[in-house]
């Protein structure tokens, strides 16, 4: 790991009107790590979500991103412009419906072509084929390049998803649920795809699920979510071989009397 955190979050907060979504969230996340936040429906950990990569704004707190040129930016505080460019090149965010991250009107290989285009490429043919090469790489067959996203199952729809966020080569990866409402199998090779690619690289992840299992699986640090404050965090096997919190005991319990 670098000395310093490629993003960091001071005392976040998010309320809407007298409810607290997410309160005083406080950590670093540094290249090459895959955090998870886990916590049962309404704990929260959506809203810190959203918060960190910029979509709403916090009602306490920053959320700091360490630029490649300009050091540490206050996500909230630059302009939209500016955070529209870094959204197409160094982070994005990973839907855990495809189609909210998807054109659904354009070709699979114009979807991956567009993340390009943005972040500034402009040669024909080198975009198709670096699009051909992520369809294989999150094993899409290439012959289906031309084809629309509707056409696809929803297994094939998240690994193109994936597929156009990764190919701006990003720093940093959001991952909502991101084999929530799939099959078993299917969850199971999306999963295999994303720790191959984190692992192959060296991204930074912010993982929200509530399944625990995706969490062992795939993050190497957790935050457990309640009632939107942090009760409990640290290295993911210690966290769910040895939980303190009563909470984390309930839902590590349960999984395992399931």
């Amino acid at each position: 790991m670098s000395e310093a955190p490629l993003l960091r979050a001071s005392g976040l907060g998010k309320s809407y009107g007298r409810i607290e979504a997410c309160r005083d969230v406080s950590f670093g996340l540094w290249p090459g790590e895959v955090l998870g936040v886990v916590g049962e429906s309404g704990s929260g950990k959506t809203t810190l979500l959203r918060c960190l990569a910029g979509e709403i704004e916090p009602s306490s707190g920053t959320v700091e991103f360490r630029d490649l040129q300009d050091g540490f930016l206050d996500v909230h505080r630059m302009s939209e412009a500016r955070r529209r460019f870094l959204m197409r090149t160094q982070w994005g965010i990973v839907h855990q419906n495809p189609r909210d991250g998807l054109r659904m009107t354009v070709s699979a290989g114009a979807n991956v072509g567009e993340r390009l285009m943005s972040a500034g490429a402009r040669h024909y043919g080198r975009i198709r084929t670096e699009a051909l090469e992520w369809l294989e790489r999150v094993e899409l067959d290439t012959a289906r390049i031309d084809d629309l996203p509707e056409l696809f199952s929803g297994g094939m729809q998240q690994r193109l998803q994936i597929a156009r966020i990764l190919v701006s080569k990003p720093r940093l990866v959001f991952l909502d649920e991101p084999t929530g409402g799939l099959d078993v199998s299917v969850q199971a090779r999306i999963l295999d795809l994303l720790r191959r690619l984190a692992r192959d690289l060296g991204l930074a992840v912010v993982i929200v699920t509530h399944d625990l299992g995706v969490a062992r699986l795939l993050t190497h640090r957790l935050m457990v979510m309640r009632q939107g404050r942090v009760v409990e965090e640290g290295l993911t096997d210690q966290v769910l071989d040895d939980p303190h919190d009563p909470y984390t005991q309930l839902l590590v319990s349960s999984v395992i009397g399931a």
